[in-house]
C-alpha cells in the first residue's frame, strides 16, 4: 500500500472504482516521465491489469489526452482505451498495453511498423480541436536553445546570426502542409502490444507541419542513421505523402529534403533546451548525457546544406567544444551516439 498523499488518493479512487478494499489495491510503478506524470499497474483480483495514470492537476491538464484519445480512437488508430477519467484530481485508468515501447525492438523493420503507422495518423487523425503548431510556437521553443542550453550549461552567447538562423527555420517549417502532430513521436511512445503498435503519450498533439513526427522517429533519442538511409526514407515518406495526397508538388519552393532537415534541426534545439532546463530547473541530471547525441542529429540536418554551412561550423568550433568542457566539469558520461 503505497504512503505518499498522492498514492494514497490515487489507492482509494482505484479501490471505490472497483469495488475492493483499498489494503487490497495492488499498485506498481509502471513508469515515469519527463513531466510531473506518473504511471502505475494496477492489479486486480481476477489477474486482469489497467495503468492508471497520476497527472497532478496543478502541473498537468489531463483534458487533452482524453479528448485526443476519443478523437483517435474514433478515427480508428491505435491508442489505448480510456476506461476512467478523474481530471478533477488527475487519475486516468487506461488500458494496459505491456512493457515494450518500440526502443526496445529498433530494428529496420520496427521502423517501416512506425512509418506505417505514422501515414494512417497523418491521414486518419483530425485537425478539429487541435492547437496550431504556428511560428509563436515554434519560436518558443526555439528560444529554450539560447536560454537554457547556451546561457544556463554551456556558457555561451548566441551567435550574431542566431536570430536569422531562428527565422530561417520557423519559415522552412511552414513553408510544409499541415496534418495532426503527434509531438513526440518517439520509439518508446510508441508501444508494441499483441504485435500491434499503439499511441501513447499524444496530450500535446497540434496541427503542424508534415514532416515534425517523421523526423521525432528518425532523430530521436535510440538510433542515429547514417545519412544516406536517412535519406532514402525521407524520399521513401515524400513518395507516399504524394502518393495520398498529403503533399502536392506544389506545395514549398524548396526542396523537401531541405525542408524537413530545417525541422529536423528546429526540434533538435529544442530539445538541447529542453533536456538543459529538465537538469537546471528539475534537477533531472541524466538528460545531460544525452546532449551529444541530438547534437549528433542536429550536425546531420545542417550538413547536406550549403546555407547552413556557417550555423554548422559554429557548431563545430565553438559549440561542441564549450559543450565537451562543460559536460566533463560536472562529471557527466556520454554514451555512444
Amino acid at each position: 500500500m503505497p504512503h505518499s498523499p498522492r498514492l494514497t488518493a490515487l489507492a482509494h479512487w482505484s479501490a471505490t472504482r472497483h469495488g475492493l478494499a483499498v489494503d487490497s489495491i495492488d499498485l506498481r510503478l509502471a513508469a515515469g516521465d519527463a513531466s510531473f506524470r506518473r504511471y502505475y499497474r494496477l492489479t486486480l483480483p481476477d489477474g486482469a491489469t489497467r495503468i492508471v495514470m497520476d497527472a497532478p492537476p496543478e502541473q498537468e491538464d489531463s483534458a487533452p489526452f482524453v479528448r485526443i484519445a476519443q478523437q483517435w480512437r474514433h478515427a480508428n488508430l491505435p491508442v489505448p482505451q480510456i476506461h476512467a477519467a478523474d481530471l478533477e484530481q488527475g487519475f486516468l485508468e487506461l488500458e494496459d498495453l505491456g512493457d515494450t515501447p518500440l526502443n526496445d525492438c529498433l530494428s529496420d523493420a520496427a521502423y517501416d511498423d512506425a512509418e506505417a503507422l505514422l501515414d494512417r495518423l497523418q491521414t486518419q487523425a483530425p485537425l478539429e480541436g487541435l492547437p496550431a503548431y504556428d511560428a509563436a510556437l515554434l519560436g518558443r521553443e526555439l528560444d529554450l536553445f539560447p536560454a537554457w542550453c547556451l546561457a544556463r550549461v554551456v556558457g555561451l552567447a548566441p551567435p550574431p546570426q542566431w536570430s536569422a538562423w531562428r527565422q530561417r527555420l520557423i519559415d522552412l517549417a511552414l513553408a510544409l502542409p499541415r496534418v495532426a502532430v503527434h509531438r513526440d513521436y518517439d520509439a518508446m511512445n510508441l508501444m508494441l502490444h499483441r504485435d500491434r503498435l499503439y499511441l501513447i503519450d499524444f496530450q500535446d498533439a497540434v496541427a503542424g507541419p508534415l514532416s515534425y513526427d517523421l523526423i521525432s522517429l528518425l532523430r530521436g533519442r535510440y538510433r542515429r542513421f547514417d545519412l544516406a538511409d536517412f535519406g532514402q526514407r525521407c524520399e521513401a515518406f515524400q513518395r507516399r505523402a504524394l502518393a495520398d495526397g498529403r503533399l502536392s508538388r506544389d506545395d514549398g519552393a524548396e526542396p523537401f529534403r531541405l525542408r524537413v532537415d530545417a525541422m529536423a534541426a528546429q526540434r533538435s534545439l529544442k530539445v538541447l533546451g529542453i533536456f538543459c532546463r529538465l537538469a537546471q530547473r528539475d534537477g533531472k541530471q541524466g538528460y545531460l548525457a544525452r546532449l551529444p547525441h541530438f547534437l549528433a542529429h542536429l550536425e546531420d540536418s545542417l550538413a547536406p546544406h550549403v546555407e547552413f554551412a556557417d550555423i554548422h561550423e559554429w557548431l563545430q568550433q565553438q559549440f561542441a567544444p564549450a559543450l565537451h568542457s562543460a559536460l566533463q566539469t560536472r562529471g557527466v558520461e556520454v554514451s555512444g551516439q
